[in-house]
């Protein structure tokens, strides 16, 4: 397998259009930062953060994730919805607090390479459905339920928090030697003059079981 056999679009076209996008619209009140606007990655604003530790396991075939569920705050989500890129490069948004969304032009959970699912921190008032996801801890675990049937199981091994104008585009989206799964939202102080997060957090989670 060729280092990015794995993905749906050229990895240059992603981040051509995701630098700094990447779940900075993950809120109406989100700013979407503008290719060009980032330069490189300052260091993250670190929630936690430790090296894998967990047995890796096998990459799976190709199939879409159904549902969500992390125990350890609570998520369970009803069906997970396609995200792509709208007409300006920007990547798409759930239409509202409680759902969440995959990522197509990434891999299926499972599948070789960072799985990325998406959703609200809150959405017009309403606690979104990652609303708590920047208290993950390392070892909680996110399970994928995909079409196939198979419980996908993942291990977290950091959660960060990232400012948008050095959103590590090539952690999140560049190569893995495994499958692993990022959960994005938005975080961070909330800028009232302009209705925007300033942060992202992101969860990184590695295929542990299935």
């Amino acid at each position: 397998m060729t280092k990015a056999s794995w993905r749906r679009w050229p990895f240059p076209l992603v981040i051509g259009t995701l630098i700094g996008v990447a779940l900075a619209a993950v809120l109406t009140a989100c700013a979407v930062p503008q290719p060009g606007q980032i330069t490189s990655p300052a260091a993250p604003s670190t929630v936690s953060v430790t090296a894998p530790t967990a047995t890796a396991a096998p990459p799976l075939g190709p199939s879409k994730p159904v549902t969500l569920e992390i125990p350890a705050i609570g998520v369970r989500t009803g069906e997970i919805v396609d995200l792509g890129l709208t007409g300006d490069g920007s990547l798409q948004v759930p239409s509202d607090a409680i759902t969440t969304g995959w990522f197509t032009g990434g891999p299926a959970p499972g599948e070789l390479g960072p799985a990325v699912l998406a959703g609200h921190v809150d959405y017009k008032k309403v606690p979104g459905i990652f609303v708590r996801l920047k208290e993950l801890k390392i070892g909680d675990e996110a399970v994928v339920h995909r079409q196939d049937g198979v419980d996908a199981v993942f291990t977290v091994y950091a959660v960060e928090r990232h400012p948008k104008a050095s959103f590590p585009t090539e952690k999140v989206y560049g190569d893995t030697t495994g499958p692993e799964l990022r959960l994005i939202t938005c975080g961070g102080d909330f800028d009232s003059s302009t209705g925007n997060y300033l942060d992202n957090v992101v969860a990184y989670a590695k295929l542990t079981r299935a």
